[in-house]
């Protein structure tokens, strides 16, 4: 079992920057592959961001340049750096991690709101 917990939501202007963190207790990261994903009012849940326990990256078109994911094994956390930030990000943003072993384990957080609005 997987306990993700996501922190460092809020509210922003515009083109300015937030830095999501997700902390994770019950089994290292290290066999899992990460992810942001994010939830806007009325739409569905998407993908924003994954990360392999290797370090490769696949980031949707929408963020490209502008946020930029890191893991740190030895601390269990995941990180989402957001710049440029636009009104169009606002959602609630979901912390995910899947088993590389195991595919059927799939674990989430309980998400964290971002809204950029003047």
């Amino acid at each position: 079992q997987v306990q993700l917990v996501e922190s460092g939501g809020g509210l922003v202007q515009p083109g300015e920057s937030l830095r999501l963190s997700c902390a994770a207790s019950g089994r290292t990261l290290s066999n899992y592959a990460m992810g942001w994903y994010r939830q806007a009012p009325g739409g569905q849940r998407e993908l924003v961001v994954t990360i392999t326990s290797g370090g490769r990256t696949n980031y949707a078109d929408s963020v490209k340049g502008r946020f930029t994911i890191s893991r740190d094994n030895a601390k269990n956390t995941v990180y989402l750096q957001m710049n440029s930030l636009k009104p169009e990000d606002t959602a609630v943003y979901y912390c995910n991690a899947r088993s590389l072993i195991i595919a059927s384990l799939n674990y989430w957080g309980q998400g964290t709101q971002v809204t950029v609005s003047l």
